[in-house]
């Protein structure tokens, strides 16, 4: 079995749609979209917070590999890693609000606990 969703899309979109996602959680602190997406954006998310917990450079520049926006990283080690400091894992949480309107489509939003 796959370790991850295709999401029904070729790998490249769906890549940048999940660091997208990752990147736009981490700036506003939670965001609305489908179950499966907020399921996939966890796992990255969350990686990304235990790396801006090691705090070092290499750290740094890992994130920065997959967040797209770099005032997001700044606020990331500055603000919400050590936030977290004492907590392993479970950063984010997801809410299910059920069918979207247009195509019953199982909406949730996830943010950051």
């Amino acid at each position: 079995m796959a370790s991850h969703r295709k999401l029904g899309r070729p790998t490249a979109h769906r890549n940048l749609m999940l660091r997208n996602l990752v990147t736009s959680l981490l700036k506003n602190g939670r965001i609305e979209t489908t179950e499966t997406r907020a399921k996939e954006t966890r796992k990255m998310a969350e990686k990304m917070i235990t790396l801006a917990k090691r705090g070092d450079l290499h750290a740094r520049r890992q994130v920065l590999a997959y967040v797209l926006d770099e005032t997001v990283v700044k606020t990331l080690f500055d603000e919400i890693a050590p936030k977290y400091k004492d907590r392993n894992g479970g950063y984010t949480r997801i809410y299910k609000l059920g069918p979207r309107r247009g195509d019953a489509a199982p909406m949730a939003i996830i943010e950051l606990v």
